[in-house]
């Protein structure tokens, strides 16, 4: 685990302690601010504790400035070692389990004497847990499909935390004068979750670049070492493969490792009832053995009669008929994207200021952005009362005079009551250039009940976006449970965009959800949903995750110019 990780990972599992002691809210939050902005470091955290620039990162104040230091001097911190003494270690575990947060976990050691995932999955089976006050049947078997959802994730790595780390060892090798270098697998059809990281290198120097792979400075761990393949352990414990074909064979190396399997499978079945044999050295005529293509992907599928078909559309579901007549659908593409319509700056939980993040925008190339900050009732994320809110926007306006080179959106991130209803008056609503309208509470409310709080939400005519419309969490909480065609419809009828959350823990809509709305020609709004400069760059897996949608540009709300976009809003 590399410092950054290390560092931040210490942190949360202080902030899971204090809030399982019911410590101060401010507190936690602070801890938990921290590790959120050491984890988006770009740089390593022990070259600004060694140039002294440790307060550079924001929300790093002097007390935890010390403990970042001890952890970094002796990879270890005497503050978490004593907060552990003070429960069972098998209930940060148990914390994990989707919904159950330090307060439940607080509650079943308690009352249960749960102390660890074994004994919560007993107090479920046995029906321990639904005599408590304020838990019951239903609680009892989320906990048990938590269990299985969270079991089931394990092994696997967010997409945004796979695909930094992959494109930074193929810079490594292109550095080095390695010029075919691809990602492959399921991180370059961008999934939302990854196993292991692969590399393809085309070179006739297998042997150098071996070890050019295994010289990279984060390598904590040689796994395997071969004449085409080597494995490698990174320090945060990504294994990392890398294979090595010759240049010739590059382009069939590369369909064939990307996948998916299923789209591999399609690919030789049409390429033999066409008299022909790929693999992963190239296209082979049946007849003679002669090889027809290889040297790049295009060839190989031009050597099939098919188009080209981008990575992320690779996964058998419809994409192979389309490329044989030569129709695979334009998706969105980074290039599309003209603005950010979900951010949030330093006046609700964001980190940086209005002026940074219009700047950092603006660097982008972007021609818009939307500060939406939340709003009042959403108190753990320091919403804005009205009277902020005014502020805000009049702030907001200010720095769109002072820079010409980017339109700066008023907005806000409002919450949706359990009728469905907003946060602010319809007066207030009415003022803002757009509304993103969210759900962060109830999330268990029964299927029928949530369908309708999300459909009287996209029928309120200020509603200008649906933000991540399931509120699942990777790995850590499932979406709530509702009839996504009737939302989809209302927010068709309404003119109201799903949307497209960016965030690696998000990526909601998923791919799927994606496919569903461009089916049902409901319009997309892909949003980084930043806290801060850099996860502005989130965009990117939103976008992929669309692309795996096959969401075509027209279909996004932020793909269009800035003329366009204002008369869509009437602004």
């Amino acid at each position: 685990m590399g410092d950054n990780a290390r560092v931040a990972s210490v942190l949360e599992e202080v902030a899971d302690l204090l809030e399982l002691k019911e410590d101060s809210f401010f507190q936690v939050r602070a801890y938990r601010r921290a590790a959120r902005e050491i984890s988006a470091l770009t740089g390593d955290i022990r070259d600004l504790y060694v140039r002294g620039h440790l307060d550079q990162v924001p929300g790093v104040g002097k007390a935890i400035r010390d403990k970042v230091i001890e952890v970094l001097r002796t990879g270890e911190l005497q503050y978490l070692k004593d907060l552990q003494n003070e429960f069972p270690a098998g209930l940060l575990q148990v914390m994990q389990v989707p919904d159950i947060g330090p307060k439940t976990a607080g509650r079943l050691y308690k009352e249960l004497r749960v102390t660890n995932l074994q004994d919560l999955r007993a107090a479920a089976e046995q029906h321990r847990i639904r005599m408590l006050k304020g838990f019951g049947e239903r609680t009892e078997y989320n906990i048990l499909k938590g269990i299985r959802y969270l079991e089931s994730r394990q092994g696997r790595m967010l997409l945004g935390y796979a695909y930094p780390r992959g494109k930074a060892l193929e810079e490594h090798m292109r550095e080095r004068g390695f010029d075919l270098v691809s990602l492959g697998g399921s991180l370059r059809r961008m999934k939302e979750t990854i196993g292991d990281i692969d590399i393809l290198v085309g070179s006739s120097e297998a042997e150098r670049a071996m070890d050019t792979f295994v010289s990279y400075p984060l390598t904590a761990e040689v796994l395997l070492r071969g004449e085409t393949k080597t494995s490698i352990r990174s320090q945060d414990g990504v294994q990392v493969d890398m294979r090595v074909v010759a240049p010739s064979s590059f382009g069939a190396a590369l369909q064939y490792f990307t996948g998916s399997k299923e789209h591999n499978v399609k690919v030789r079945t049409l390429a033999n009832e066409l008299g022909y044999k790929v693999n992963e050295y190239g296209v082979f005529r049946s007849s003679d053995g002669e090889k027809v293509a290889g040297e790049t992907e295009e060839d190989v599928y031009d050597a099939l009669g098919m188009q080209w078909v981008p990575p992320e559309m690779r996964e058998d579901r419809g994409e192979v008929e389309l490329a044989r007549k030569g129709q695979v659908p334009r998706a969105v593409t980074l290039s599309d994207i003209c603005g950010d319509l979900h951010t949030h700056s330093e006046a609700s939980d964001g980190v940086d200021t209005v002026e940074a993040m219009a700047a950092a925008a603006e660097a982008l190339g972007y021609e818009y952005l939307a500060i939406t900050d939340h709003s009042r009732s959403l108190t753990v994320g320091n919403g804005l009362s009205a009277e902020r809110l005014l502020e805000s926007m009049e702030h907001v306006r200010r720095v769109n005079e002072d820079r010409p080179g980017i339109h700066l959106l008023i907005g806000t991130e409002v919450e949706i009551d359990e009728r469905g209803g907003l946060d602010y008056p319809p007066k207030l609503l009415e003022d803002l250039d757009i509304v993103v309208a969210a759900v962060h509470s109830r999330f268990k409310m029964a299927p029928e009940d949530m369908t309708e709080r999300l459909v009287t939400a996209v029928s309120n005519e200020n509603v200008n976006v649906l933000a991540h419309p399931t509120g699942r969490i990777i790995g850590e909480r499932e979406g709530y449970s509702f009839d996504m065609e009737r939302v989809m419809q209302a927010a068709k009828d309404n003119g109201v965009a799903m949307e497209v959350n960016a965030f690696p823990e998000r990526l909601d809509l998923s791919d799927l959800h994606c496919a569903m709305a461009r089916e049902r020609g409901v319009a997309i709004s892909i949003n980084s949903d930043a806290h801060n400069v850099r996860q502005l760059d989130h965009m990117r897996y939103g976008v992929a995750t669309a692309k795996r949608g096959w969401v075509p540009p027209e279909m996004v709300l932020n793909a269009l110019p800035w003329e366009a976009l204002r008369k869509h809003l009437d602004i």
